[in-house]
């Protein structure tokens, strides 16, 4: 029999358990698990760089605990065998833990079935921006450092999953630089341009710092960056001016955040939600709205990427092309998931001038418009239309000819096509649904047409 000093033990099935003993003799109960919350910096004290690794998991995705040690990771419930995701936020300018973070983390957690390891370095984020870019090198080696003790313990390269935001995009870009590439994932979420648009590859995020490096972009034309960094680049609505943001400067800070945060809020979106977010391959956003990307065959052999935990983003192709601009649309909110789909206008007999059509799709629930715009002297006019439901639950296409803007008298003009419309991707012609008979359109009067296509 074991002999226990200060405390009170017993046997039970064979197991020795300890029982803490107050002063009084009582038994005192289990201690709690403690958890650690990130940290708050004010801007005033400078922005010396304090890590804290802060492990969660699924038994308590709101409780962090903080890895000081290594033996710690084992003691705090941390599986070797499963992936691990490590979540790094961005440049604090007040010093205050970021506001999605909890959320994302848990979302993660129910959606995989993971590791997660938050970054806090809101000490060395906070204040100047220059201060914090400064910091990126001295971060990445830190966080490669604690790298180092997950393989000790067992964890593969290619099981740990790097998600950057903003500057913690380029952090990750550091750390996958520091492991040669051998990473297994790299996701950075409208990785930050200021500083970064014209540095050099070893300085920031690319294509070479992980087996698979993708990156969200939301606000090119201001804090994010405007070149491709991965193997696929997601420009959301071509990038820049996210639908539902304020446009004018007077919205304050959610005008200089709004487009920038929307590449978390869509991640954060799709691990909730089962509605994909696909993109297409183009040489422009414009070529994309015109309907000339219809398929991602080039280069991605119709496998289409995908926003999401989906390997390699859905691609399946090997060796993976670098610096592939993709491009989707989205809703203004949540789940901000949509549809996209060719809409055509081919006319019988070809006009002097443009030829403007406005196409909506009218369901249950929601419309969705386009306008399509036809060249003079020419037969065919297209156009990419986003709906956030399946083609097939749409009941009817209304289709507008748009009247010329003439004071002096009313524009009575008809015109006489067909119209025709698939939902992407389009690999073969087959997916192509007409309406049965001509249209004939007048100038300034919308025509309503049933829309039957049939669910797959």
């Amino acid at each position: 029999m074991p002999r226990c000093l200060g405390e009170r033990c017993l046997w039970f099935g064979g197991l020795l358990l300890w029982l803490g003993v107050g002063s009084s003799g009582d038994i005192l109960p289990a201690p709690q698990q403690k958890c650690t919350d990130f940290q708050n910096a004010s801007f005033l004290r400078g922005t010396n760089l304090k890590v804290q690794f802060l492990l969660f998991t699924r038994s308590d995705p709101s409780c962090g605990q903080l890895v000081e040690e290594s033996h710690d990771l084992e003691n705090f419930g941390f599986n070797a065998t499963l992936g691990t995701k490590l979540l790094i936020h961005g440049f604090r300018a007040l010093g205050t833990k970021p506001s999605w973070i909890d959320k994302f983390i848990r979302t993660l957690l129910h959606a995989a079935n993971v590791n997660v390891i938050a970054v806090d370095w809101v000490y060395g984020s906070t204040g100047v921006y220059f201060s914090a870019v400064e910091n990126v090198v001295k971060l990445g080696l830190e966080i490669s450092r604690f790298l180092r003790e997950l393989l000790v313990l067992g964890v593969s390269e290619p099981s740990i999953h790097i998600i950057g935001v903003s500057l913690g995009a380029h952090v990750g870009g550091m750390v996958g630089h520091f492991y040669k590439g051998q990473l297994g994932r790299i996701t950075g979420l409208d990785p930050a341009g200021p500083e970064y648009t014209r540095a050099r590859l070893e300085e920031r995020l690319d294509a070479g710092d992980a087996l698979f490096v993708e990156a969200i972009h939301t606000d090119t034309d201001n804090l994010g960056i405007r070149i491709p960094v991965g193997h696929v680049d997601y420009f959301v609505n071509g990038g820049q001016d996210q639908p539902g943001c304020p446009s004018f400067i007077h919205a304050g800070y959610s005008y200089l955040i709004c487009d920038h945060m929307r590449a978390v809020h869509l991640y954060i979106s799709v691990l909730e939600n089962s509605c994909p977010l696909m993109a297409f391959p183009c040489a422009s956003y414009k070529d994309f709205l015109a309907g000339h990307c219809l398929d991602c065959f080039n280069p991605f052999l119709l496998s289409c990427p995908r926003i999401g935990l989906v390997e390699q983003g859905g691609i399946k192709i090997e060796p993976l092309p670098k610096e592939v601009r993709v491009y989707l649309l989205t809703t203004s909110s949540a789940p901000y998931c949509v549809h996209h789909s060719l809409v055509e206008f081919h006319l019988k007999e070809a006009k002097n001038k443009d030829t403007n059509i406005e196409v909506t799709f009218l369901s249950s629930n929601v419309t969705s418009s386009v306008k399509i715009t036809i060249p003079k002297r020419q037969l065919q006019g297209k156009g990419i239309i986003a709906h956030p439901e399946p083609q097939c639950q749409i009941n009817q296409v209304k289709l507008k000819f748009q009247a010329s803007n003439r004071v002096w008298r009313k524009d009575r003009s008809t015109i006489v096509g067909k119209f025709c419309t698939a939902p992407l991707p389009i690999n073969d012609s087959k997916k192509m649904v007409c309406l049965p008979k001509p249209v004939n359109l007048r100038a300034g009067v919308a025509t309503f047409h049933d829309l039957k296509t049939t669910c797959v």
